[in-house]
């Protein structure tokens, strides 16, 4: 797959789950993303140096067999939401479920026969991109969606105490990739759905 679709397609799928975050906070009472201009698809405010562009680059060239980055989080003030712990859950369930329902829409074509040999790789690659971002993205580790999902069921102590990792969340997540533990997520999922659609993704 060439490097370049499959960093445009990386792109895109970060962003929108980047602005359904966005969507689903104004949603419930929050415009914090809307006044500051992230309720867009246009890429560039959402590029992050090191999410959007390195980290993906630098799986790319090693031949890492998952690729996965991410746009910068769209700003989202909790203590605006109408129900700020509930509130919290769905702002943070919204992105990886907007993945989901992408990896849902661009199996359609494949499932209607449309694809040609030029654009199965395509949907494939896109399709196996959304599903990592969605897997990866509810690990319950800070700063990601499970860790805030997590918070918002745990009683307020535990939900400062949860959040207040975020200052260690990339060395936990650097930890959490170095370790392997994500091949546990996520080779089931991607397996299940290959079996239900009919998709064969390590071929």
């Amino acid at each position: 797959m060439n490097i370049l679709i499959t960093f445009i397609i990386l792109i895109f799928s970060a962003i929108v789950h980047e602005v359904s975050h966005g969507l689903m906070a104004e949603r419930l009472g929050d415009d914090t993303a809307r006044e500051e201009g992230r309720i867009t698809l246009n890429p560039i405010p959402h590029i992050d140096p090191f999410g959007s562009i390195l980290l993906p680059l630098v799986l790319l060239t090693l031949g890492s067999p998952i690729i996965f980055g991410a746009a910068k989080p769209v700003p989202v003030n909790f203590n605006n939401l109408r129900d700020p712990k509930k509130g919290m859950a769905l702002v943070s369930l919204a992105g990886p479920l907007s993945n989901f329902a992408l990896a849902l829409v661009l199996v359609l074509p494949i499932k209607l026969g449309l694809a040609n040999e030029i654009s199965y790789p395509i949907l494939v690659q896109a399709i196996l991109i959304n599903l990592v971002l969605g897997t990866f993205n509810l690990v319950p580790i800070p700063p990601l969606d499970g860790s805030k999902i997590l918070a918002s069921l745990a009683p307020d102590f535990w939900m400062q105490k949860i959040l207040s990792l975020e200052r260690y969340g990339f060395l936990l997540v650097l930890v959490f990739l170095y370790l392997g533990w994500l091949n546990y997520l996520l080779v089931p999922i991607i397996l299940w759905f290959g079996t239900v659609f009919g998709i064969n993704f390590f071929v």
